[in-house]
This record gives C-alpha cells, structure tokens and sequence, in this order.
C-alpha cells in the first residue's frame, strides 16, 4: 500500500521506517523535500499518490494542509497522529472530517510516544494501540494492518464520538511517562478473559 506520511519527524519518521521495513510503499511530505533521498516528495504529492495519508505534523499546520490539498485528499484514509495539547481540542479529525467528508478519517498513533513505536515490545508482551474511526471494515482493515506492521496490537476503541476518551488515554501517558517519571518507554495492554 502506497502511505503518505506528512510529517519526518520522530513520530512520522518513525512510523514511516517501520512501514517501508514492513514492505510497504511509504513517501514522506515535506515543505522542502530533500532532492537527495528518493523518499522525500512535496506535500501535495504525497497526498496525490497515496491511498493513505498520516497526519504527523504540528496541529497548527493541519488547517492549510487540508485547504491547500482538498481534492488530493478526497476519499482517502487519513489518520490523525496529531496532537494539539494547548488547544480546545487535540485531534483534528473533526476539521478532517467537514472539511474532507468523503473521506475515512481515523484517530491512531496519537496516544503513545514514539519510543514505543519504535520498539512495542516489553519482554514477551506487546503493547497495545487504541484507535478510533468509521466502522468502515475495509479502512479499518487498513489501519490496523498498520499498527500491526510496527509491531502493536490494534484495539479499536469505537467510532469517532470515542476521540475524546481516546485523548484521554494520551494525557494518560504524558501523566505517567512525564509527570510520574515512568519514561516514554511506556505503554498499555487490556487484559480480558
């Protein structure tokens, strides 16, 4: 699968690696690409050639993002890794989703640092990614295939209306990361019988 990932910082670099690792097509958007790596293009074509984009860059840069790309950006996956901690709220999928309805908007990869990202296991254990979206079962397919492909186990969460509770989880872990000194090399697993 072709994934544009808009952002090659630590969570979008990150992800990105464990994706083309993993055997898929990964381009990474930038405002400057690099003419000397092949895998940095412009933003607009990482939009246009992928069937996936990832949102990994500052919230404040997801509003001209979707305006400059709205019709790159029509009936796709996008998901949402960002996270605007000083704003009146984190995500950005309900702008996603007016701004861009035909596409399938997903909350993922938002609520763990990227540490865990890069290395999900904890001895025998792997961690668990919450995430949120439409019930759509093909897009879905999508995105948990992604988490699985760095090495986490997918929990879907529920639809969007669950963003909220799944923003939660994130102040949970700066809580215990940060706050509580536990180190971002901190995770979640749900246990059940």
């Amino acid at each position: 699968m072709r994934i544009g990932v808009l952002g090659k910082g630590r969570i979008g670099g990150t992800l990105g690696k464990k994706w083309q690792s993993a055997g898929h097509d990964v381009v990474f958007g930038t405002r400057i690409p690099d003419a000397s790596v092949p895998s940095q293009v412009s933003v607009p074509q990482a939009i246009g050639s992928s069937s996936v984009v990832l949102f990994a860059v500052p919230a404040s840069a997801v509003p001209q993002i979707i305006q400059a790309n709205l019709a790159g950006l029509a009936a796709k996956v996008l998901i949402d890794a960002t996270n605007n901690m000083a704003g009146p709220a984190m995500s950005s999928v309900d702008l996603l989703s007016t701004e861009v309805p035909s596409s399938k908007v997903f909350r993922a990869f938002n609520s763990l640092g990227w540490e865990n990202f890069a290395a999900p296991a904890f001895g025998h254990d792997r961690a668990d990614l919450f995430y949120c979206g439409p019930p759509d079962k093909e897009a879905t397919g999508v995105v948990e295939e992604l988490i699985e492909a760095i090495g986490l186990r997918p929990v879907r969460i529920g639809e969007l209306d669950k963003v909220d509770l799944l923003d939660s989880v994130t102040k949970l872990w700066f809580t215990l990361a940060i706050e509580r000194g536990m180190g971002r090399h901190t995770a979640f697993k749900v246990l059940s019988d």
